[in-house]
């Protein structure tokens, strides 16, 4: 299933404040996850697997590296935990970094909200504006997403340009 996201990703020391925002804003609460995603070598994009207790997908990704709001085209695969396909991407591409997090998984209509702790990084939050079937277009996700933003009160210096995974292979 392909589909179009804009997103954020930002430090975030004060996980109690986003959590009273979104139930003010009577937000569907979807559980905390762990989840381990196992990232592989490929020559573009980022390709993962996640693997929780909520979600379990193989995740082909393209976005741009950039502060603030940023276009993520996004192909999921739903997968079975149980199945072949860890040890096949494995032997086939290589590990690049696993990152290993706790994750509150919040959604209010077509946005979803991640407060995440990950492990040997700190702690985080992502504002992720998802348009699965191209009825809302890049201009209100663009939109949506800065809403939220401004809503969280989100400094610019705590907006994040890359991925965890980027973060976790700088260390």
């Amino acid at each position: 299933m392909k589909h179009l996201n804009i997103e954020i990703k930002a430090k975030c020391n004060d996980h109690e404040k986003i959590r009273a925002i979104l139930k003010s804003r009577n937000a569907d609460f979807k559980g905390t996850d762990h989840q381990n995603d196992t990232y592989f070598k490929v020559n573009n994009g980022r390709l993962k697997l996640r693997e929780g207790n909520i979600e379990n997908f193989l995740v082909f990704y393209e976005r741009e590296d950039k502060e603030g709001p940023k276009q993520s085209d996004v192909i999921l695969f739903k997968s079975d935990p149980n199945s072949s396909l860890k040890e096949i991407l494995l032997t086939s591409l290589g590990t690049l970094v696993v990152v290993d997090k706790q994750r509150e998984i919040y959604f209010i209509e077509n946005v979803k909200f991640h407060i995440d702790t990950v492990k040997n990084l700190g702690t985080f939050m992502e504002i992720e504006a998802i348009d699965s079937n191209g009825s809302f277009g890049k201009e209100k996700l663009l939109e949506q997403c800065q809403n939220y933003l401004d809503l969280f009160g989100i400094p610019k210096n705590d907006l994040i340009s890359v991925s965890y995974s980027d973060l976790l292979f700088q260390k």
